[in-house]
């Protein structure tokens, strides 16, 4: 396993000498299982090098829910169309992603931010003094509170994003902390520890400011912003700060599409509709996996970019007996269930917000008060929804034309949080995502309703239904870089599981929550440093 190489280090540039794919083997040197974003970078790094890999996706299409895909006559993004954390990694150009047609849009402003319960939406820049410009127009209140808060949560957010591009090692930790010269540290340590509701009290008054910023940190995770453990939430409005917001050209779908051409160049091969039925283990290391039409594929590798909790419980077969201890821990682990929807709509007609007269481009964030989402969050196990549920609001179509339909028309895009898998009515037979639709025209000058040409919902039940989601959740890493000193799962952060030959990738390893790609990257990383390749 390695623990003190620079992940640069393993990807130095190399003049890219593009291998035409092969007939179809049933050995390869490494079988990756999932082909969402992480699996992709993952298989196009691991191919770049030379390995042999096959990369296997049970849908007919790449990129899970970080693709896009046509409805209405327009293209639509699975989930929100937002990238930031993946702009912060090497990833788009060491995999030559520009060369094979990925182009992004920035975005300006970064996001529109917004209280149900009372006014004064306003504009995040990712430059500070312009946001701060922002602020003292709509929330003179708040300035002196959001440049404490930039002072202390900028330089957290710095190291986090620098630590997330090197496997997260102890040692790897220390060297990013030295380089930064320590800057963000004792903050980094004591944010962990508390909640972020509570830091973001110390900071800002207005729920325009604090509860936004929990809706895009722990609200997205799944948890509440109460619960101690969850201050790096806390970081959300400070990344934007650091990283830029765009949106790739074409959709979402752009990045993992043009992943997989990189893949493909580089000689990987690509199984679609292929559903796995174990992984093959002789007892003592990984040997390869069966599918469900009843082909076997050997290899000493085997990379899940699934579920770690289906990987480990219900596909590996025969593993070690040292491994009793790994599986009994992932099988009573309580898996999470799903709790986010989308609706994507056509309209005929772009809306103006009433707060400030705008055209929601830019993401808008409505977000409850503090007090309501903690409440929200326990509304889950009773399967019910917030009266004003947090929603993420925009029309990437303003911006990027290409996704329009051929008459012109747009598309709306709202996701809505909190709405649990285990609904207490039948989400095929309820009306309630036309509700959030007509809680979402509130925030209208015009009449929303009346412009919209088709629409669907996009519920838990469906993401488990059509995308293999296990109860309609994808598992998120919620963990920052401490967890790699102490986890309770620590193969999460290590990539490495103690069955030699199985590694894991995907947004439950670290990092994880969005379009990210580090998780991919550094797990490539490790499987070329370790000596599984030459079993």
């Amino acid at each position: 396993m390695m623990d003190d190489a620079e992940v640069s280090d393993v990807f130095a540039p190399t003049p890219e000498s593009p291998m035409p794919a092969g007939p179809s083997s049933d050995s390869y040197d490494a079988i990756i299982i999932g082909a969402g974003h992480n699996g992709l970078i993952c298989a196009a790094y691991l191919a770049r090098a030379g390995v042999r890999v096959l990369l296997l996706e049970a849908r007919t299409q790449v990129g899970g829910t970080a693709a896009s895909e046509p409805f209405g006559s327009a293209v639509v993004n699975i989930c929100n169309c937002d990238h930031l954390t993946l702009r912060t990694t090497p990833v788009i150009d060491e995999l030559g992603l520009s060369d094979h047609g990925l182009a992004y849009v920035d975005v300006e402003p970064s996001q529109i931010n917004l209280s149900w319960s009372s006014g004064g939406a306003w504009d995040h820049y990712h430059d500070v003094d312009r946001t701060i410009d922002e602020l003292r127009r709509v929330h003179p209140g708040e300035v002196d509170g959001y440049r404490r808060y930039i002072n202390a949560a900028r330089p957290i957010a710095e190291l986090v994003l620098r630590a997330a591009n090197e496997v997260p090692t102890r040692r790897a930790l220390m060297r990013t902390a030295l380089r930064q010269r320590l800057a963000g540290v004792p903050n980094l340590l004591r944010w962990s520890r508390r909640s972020a509701a509570d830091i973001l009290r110390s900071f800002f008054t207005h729920e325009s400011l604090s509860a936004t910023a929990a809706v895009t940190g722990p609200m997205v995770w799944g948890i509440s912003p109460e619960f101690p453990g969850t201050g790096l939430g806390a970081l959300t409005h400070a990344i934007r700060h650091v990283g830029r917001v765009g949106r790739p050209i074409g959709g979402s779908g752009a990045v993992t599409d043009t992943v997989c051409a990189s893949f493909l160049a580089a000689g990987g091969e690509l199984r679609t509709s292929s559903m796995v039925d174990r992984i093959i283990c002789d007892g003592r290391s990984v040997r390869g996996v069966a599918l469900r039409d009843g082909t076997t594929i050997e290899a000493p590798v085997v990379i899940s970019a699934c579920d770690p909790r289906r990987t480990l419980v219900e596909w590996l077969q025969t593993p070690p007996v040292s491994a009793a201890g790994l599986i009994e821990r992932w099988r009573t682990k309580q898996p999470q269930e799903g709790y986010e929807s989308k609706i994507d709509a056509i309209i005929s007609e772009v809306p103006h917000l009433r707060d400030g007269g705008r055209q929601p481009g830019p993401t808008t964030v409505v977000a409850p008060d503090l007090v309501e989402i903690d409440r929200g969050f326990h509304l889950i196990a009773e399967g019910r929804i917030l009266e004003r549920p947090a929603l993420l609001v925009n029309i990437p179509t303003i911006a990027d034309t290409t996704m329009r339909t051929p008459e012109g028309h747009h598309v709306l895009s709202i996701e809505a949080l909190f709405t649990p898998y285990r609904f207490h009515e039948r989400w095929d037979q309820t009306r309630e995502p036309e509700r959030w639709l007509e809680i979402a025209s509130e925030l209208f000058e015009e009449p929303l309703l009346d412009h919209i040409v088709t629409w669907r919902a996009v519920t838990p039940d469906r993401y488990e239904r059509d995308f293999h989601l296990p109860a309609g959740h994808a598992t998120s890493f919620a963990g920052g870089p401490l967890a790699v000193f102490a986890s309770p799962d620590p193969e999460l952060t290590a990539y490495e599981t103690m069955i030699p030959g199985l590694f894991l990738t995907g947004a439950a390893t670290f990092p994880g929550a969005g379009v990210w790609g580090a998780s991919g990257r550094n797990c490539a990383a490790v499987v070329l440093g370790s000596d599984r390749l030459d079993a």
